[in-house]
């Protein structure tokens, strides 16, 4: 797969000026608008944005440089690799060789059920609250939990990305000797997006000009910035859908739901004499055909 520097044809030592232009130039060339029914142009074009995305994000263009592809995981090998000092239990999962069992909002139950009958049965459940960008790259808690000796002791627990409101999480500690933990999710309510799933759900607010002669408006999203088409009459509250660009899945963070977008036309304010006039002729003009 091509590096995102290879994409945008820059070099790794590109200044931000330099991966600005690289991506002004291919996202004209590439644009939809420009090659109209041309998949290959499209798939360009949304590999550009991709690229672009990352390399403009200080934070994310660092991760990049260290993990390459796998850079959205940065914080797991970090915090992995990271000392925790020496009165830290790291978190154990429990049960088969996935995290995961199920999907339902008790979707851990199996980790301490029939089928793992040789671990402790969970002794204590613990409340977690996670915002949705922590549920987007997963996070960690430090807990105070008594060891087997009596002696209370931190646990780092990792909360994997993916989680939903009402998700439980067992995890077992000090060999199992204490027993084990649970973790009970909630998904805190975010200011610009709604959670369905993996899918999410938000608005953009688009000129009332681009929504009647067509433009391209900024989107924000949880992995930064792209460029949203905005065909020509786009009426108030159309939906568009961002393929990808929604909540990881449980068991496979590497696959994405969607994002949609409810288009928020508005009004221009503040409008000159001329531009006025321009409306009133617009009026007289659509009067006339009816």
């Amino acid at each position: 797969m091509a590096s995102y520097y290879d994409i945008l044809g820059v070099p790794k030592t590109a200044t931000d000026a330099d991966i600005r232009k690289a991506y002004r130039r291919l996202a004209r060339q590439h644009h939809p608008d420009v090659n109209p029914n041309n998949a290959e142009a499209e798939a360009k074009f949304k590999e550009v944005n991709e690229a672009y995305q990352v390399l403009s994000d200080g934070e994310s263009r660092k991760k990049y440089d260290v993990y390459g592809e796998r850079w959205k995981y940065a914080d797991h090998f970090q915090q992995a690799g990271d000392p925790a000092g020496p009165f830290v239990w790291r978190s154990t999962w429990t049960g088969g060789s996935s995290v995961f069992d199920g999907m339902g909002p008790d979707l851990f139950d199996g980790l301490f059920g029939g089928r793992n009958r040789g671990f402790a049965s969970v002794k204590v459940e613990h409340p977690v609250s996670v915002t949705l960008e922590e549920a987007y790259a997963g996070t960690t808690r430090l807990l105070g939990v008594p060891s087997a000796s009596g002696v209370t002791q931190k646990l780092e627990v990792k909360i994997p990305p993916g989680v939903d409101n009402g998700s439980r999480v067992n995890v077992a500690y000090d060999n199992g000797g204490s027993g084990g933990i649970r973790l009970k999710v909630t998904a805190l309510p975010h200011s610009r997006f709604r959670r369905e799933g993996a899918n999410l759900w938000g608005e953009v607010d688009v000129p009332m000009l681009d929504a009647v002669l067509g433009g391209s408006v900024s989107v924000g999203t949880l992995r930064g910035r792209v460029e949203l088409t905005i065909p020509p009459e786009t009426q108030n509250g159309q939906t568009f859908r961002l393929g990808g660009r929604g909540m990881p899945h449980l068991n496979d963070p590497t696959r994405f739901g969607d994002l949609f977008v409810k288009a928020r036309v508005i009004v221009p304010k503040g409008l000159s004499e001329e531009e006025r006039g321009l409306f009133q002729q617009l009026r007289d003009l659509r009067s006339a055909r009816r």
